[in-house]
């Protein structure tokens, strides 16, 4: 059934994931469209890439909010609707999945976004928590040791559905199905990273090193 909190929640969780944090904050602070730059990404990779380790940082942590607030966007559907458990995690994945629609496609910088890898995240904390924080250790891991952010993105999103299925013992059918997904869109997203990384042409992100803005 569709109500006025079900269309406020959709409307809404777009809106959240199209705030494009990385070049509303590389123009403000430093005067620069970081999809001019780097690979021309509206993300907080190509921001660590082009404008450093601190304004990744922000961008990360604000586009992972993002995809947090969209999913649990939910809970306003609920005020106007009795619903399951296994419901409301439908809706939460609904509302997680057009948040980052709106990041890829955002409406607020001419529906060029960036890979949403970090509202996905966002995304996954909303959902289940524990399962986000074995993808964050993954993605740490793998960014600390090979300093390719695109191989701990991939990484990581891989290790949700593993973690859900064989540590969580994850028995809903939807977050399954989602944990899959985020593979494949991954893959997808990721695909010329993918063949850098095969030609070890990728760029090396460094978190404790500033590293000059260049251009592709």
């Amino acid at each position: 059934m569709i109500s006025i909190y079900l269309v406020t929640a959709v409307l809404l969780a777009y809106l959240f994931g199209s705030i494009p944090t990385a070049v509303w904050l590389g123009q403000a602070f430093y005067g620069v469209d970081v999809r001019e730059y780097g690979s021309g990404n509206a993300g907080a990779t190509n921001t660590f890439r082009v404008l450093g380790s601190k304004a990744g940082s922000i961008v990360m942590f604000v586009d992972i909010f993002k995809g947090w607030t969209a999913t649990n966007l939910a809970y306003l559907i609920e005020l106007g609707q009795n619903t399951s458990d296994v419901q409301f995690v439908n809706f939460q994945l609904a509302l997680g999945v057009i948040a980052v629609l709106g990041h890829l496609f955002p409406v607020f910088a001419g529906f060029r976004g960036g890979k949403g890898v970090a509202t996905l995240c966002g995304m996954i904390l909303a959902i289940h928590t524990p399962a986000a924080l074995v993808c964050v250790s993954v993605f740490i891991i793998i960014l600390l040791t090979t300093h390719y952010v695109s191989l701990g993105s991939i990484s990581a999103g891989f290790a949700f559905p593993f973690s859900l299925a064989f540590i969580f013992k994850t028995t809903i059918p939807s977050v399954l199905l989602y944990g899959i997904a985020i593979c494949i869109l991954l893959l997808i997203t990721h695909q010329k990273n993918i063949e850098r990384l095969l030609k070890g042409h990728e760029s090396k992100i460094y978190l404790f090193k500033k590293k000059a803005k260049e251009k592709e």
